[in-house]
């Protein structure tokens, strides 16, 4: 086990000023095609809200098991909702993950036209009984939002696309907002059973805030694992899968993992997907007589349910939600 040091990942720096859109384009460009994983800085999310997420979260994992399954994503086919301990697999070579989790995605109304149809990844959030915590998570979910796609404008720039170029494909997204809570590492686990077993992310980028408590883990494009030091207030930037393919793997996406060596260990997630019925079909500027498109088009919606259904124990392999 190698012991990473902050630098050990590259820092974008989303503060304004002169040139910056070029600056960042160019820091995320390296990232993405070296390593995959970087730390992100000046995001502008104010500390206070940080703080009060990771308390409403902590709030809601020490509910009784029987009041947070009340918010079960089994009762959900938009994958909204909460994940039981064990209840999914990220490695499903190995037994299940030693976390529980509770997704929030894009906040839409039971009469919402899209959710009334029935489109993909298009329902109501399950929220518990918890004054004011519906509030403090959709505040966040906006405000990450928002650094999401100022990242898009940085590799829309690197790829040599118009700078909006991902701003009509972000806008209704299938994001999902995951609080993640890992107990420490049993004694008792299974052999090879860790708080998320090694994968990589399925969509854009995932922004990530972890707590004090370490254990999120890299692996080099060598094949080494390295830890990821905790740097509260400051994200943890990873390329996913749906980016990568919409490169044609110009960007490339990092296995990752978790082992919680320590005490409860919180963190707070953001999965950027794209729209459902975004055209995830290789981008004109990462394709080339040298390099042909190494992905047949899909929409964003086939893709991610596709990827959700090898993942949970209860989804059938055949859903298309």
């Amino acid at each position: 086990m190698t012991a990473a040091k902050p630098e050990s990942l590259p820092i974008v720096d989303l503060t304004p000023g002169p040139d910056a859109d070029q600056r960042i384009a160019a820091e995320i460009g390296r990232a993405a095609r070296e390593v995959g994983f970087f730390f992100v800085t000046g995001h502008g999310i104010p500390a206070t809200l940080i703080e009060e997420v990771f308390s409403e979260s902590a709030r809601f994992f020490a509910l009784p098991e029987a009041a947070k399954l009340k918010q079960s994503i089994r009762h959900s086919p938009h994958n909204r909702g909460y994940v039981a301990m064990q209840g999914e697999s990220l490695d499903p070579s190995q037994p299940a993950d030693l976390k529980e989790a509770f997704n929030i995605g894009l906040d839409l109304a039971a009469d919402d036209p899209r959710v009334v149809a029935g489109e993909p990844f298009r329902g109501v959030n399950l929220w518990p009984e918890i004054v004011g915590w519906r509030d403090t998570m959709l505040t966040y979910f906006d405000a990450v939002w928002s650094v999401g796609r100022r990242l898009h404008r940085g590799v829309a720039i690197d790829l040599g696309l118009a700078p909006d170029h991902f701003e009509d494909k972000l806008d209704q997204p299938m994001a999902t907002l995951r609080l993640l809570h890992y107990p420490p590492q049993p004694s008792s686990a299974a052999a090879g059973q860790i708080g998320a077993g090694a994968h990589t992310d399925y969509g854009d980028v995932t922004l990530l805030l972890t707590d004090e408590v370490g254990g999120l883990e890299v692996q080099t494009r060598a094949g080494d694992w390295i830890t990821v030091p905790p740097m509260p207030g400051t994200f943890v930037c990873n390329i996913g899968d749906c980016l990568m393919r919409w490169t044609n793997d110009v960007y490339v996406s990092t296995p990752h993992r978790v082992i919680n060596r320590g005490s409860d260990r919180y963190s707070v997630a953001f999965f950027l997907d794209p729209n459902p019925d975004a055209s995830i079909a290789c981008l004109p500027t990462c394709v080339t007589d040298e390099r042909p498109a190494r992905y047949a088009p899909t929409t964003g919606a086939a893709y991610l349910a596709d990827r959700l259904a090898r993942t949970y124990d209860f989804l059938d392999k055949a859903a298309d939600a």
